[in-house]
């Protein structure tokens, strides 16, 4: 009995590893971002998460197939890295993190309207209302905007949704195209070749001189680097890869509360009745949405 416990132990410990290092990137990030620029922050995280996924990669380099597979690096790491980091780190600057997070993780249910789409997934009473529920709440949140000390702005809405739509593609992406290749490989090359991109584009359109290397500042970048972004997608794809998609996703819907959380506590960010009424609607579409049937439960 013990043996067949210790897997199930397993998952739950990286389930909740994830769950607490993404939902607490948000409010790191937003803290972050007082000492860098924007793009210059989420190139270099993203480049420093990918050269530390080089060791785990550099092993199962017969895996790599480059020539074969560059196409699906290339245009994850524009899907995964460029537009989901990038749009995100620019948008923390508009909205509270708890706010923004709440938005982004809408990209569950977009996912389940492209894989109905796109795939050929089934599409049920319950995952119409949760779509619908979703997309409610985003309007209760963007309708109560004005109440959030004027800290939320329409790009900011914009962005966040920028931020989901692109993750949720790029999701589908590799949903349809990661057959084809090495999972570690994808991770360290889409973080690699994204994180250069916006490297060089912070250099080009930002300033060095701006960043205040501070320990504390300096932390929070290895932190997120570290733990946020080579670990965590490591830990990701490795719940992908035992068959453990279904339960990542159903239990994505803590994340949010956990941003939120942490961005109260210790960003001190406003929390008012319509972020709450409208995240609760979008926790409850993510549900509807990821709920299986009872004839596949």
């Amino acid at each position: 009995m013990r043996v067949k416990k210790s897997p199930n132990i397993r998952t739950a410990l990286m389930i909740s590893f994830l769950v607490l290092v993404w939902g607490i990137n948000w409010p790191l990030t937003k803290y972050a971002l007082s000492y860098m620029p924007p793009v210059l922050f989420s190139g270099t995280r993203t480049l420093l998460g990918g050269l530390l996924l080089l060791p785990a990669a550099l092993p199962r380099a017969r895996r790599l197939q480059f020539r074969a597979t560059w196409p699906v690096y290339l245009i994850s790491a524009l899907v995964n890295v460029v537009l989901y980091y990038g749009l995100q780190t620019v948008g923390l600057e508009y909205l509270p993190s708890g706010l923004f997070s709440a938005i982004v993780f809408l990209q569950p249910v977009l996912v389940g309207i492209f894989s109905w789409m796109w795939l050929g997934e089934s599409m049920n009473v319950l995952k119409i209302a949760g779509l619908v529920l979703g997309f409610v709440g985003v309007g209760v949140i963007c309708g109560g905007s004005g109440g959030l000390s004027g800290h939320v702005s329409a790009a900011g809405i914009l962005l966040a949704l920028g931020s989901a739509l692109s993750w949720a593609l790029g999701t589908i992406y590799i949903k349809k195209t990661g057959p084809r290749v090495d999972h570690i490989w994808l991770v360290t090359l889409q973080l690699t070749i994204g994180g250069l991109f916006m490297t060089a584009l912070g250099t080009r359109t930002e300033s060095w001189v701006e960043v205040r290397w501070t320990p504390s500042f300096t932390g929070t970048l290895l932190f997120i680097s570290v733990f946020v972004i080579a670990i965590g997608w490591l830990v990701f794809y490795k719940l992908m890869e035992g068959g453990e998609a279904s339960k990542v996703a159903s239990y994505t819907f803590l994340i949010p509360l956990v941003a939120i959380l942490a961005g109260t506590l210790f960003l001190h960010e406003p929390f008012t009745v319509s972020l709450l009424v409208g995240l609760v609607l979008i926790l409850i579409s993510i549900y509807f949405v990821n709920r299986p049937r009872l004839q596949d439960a």
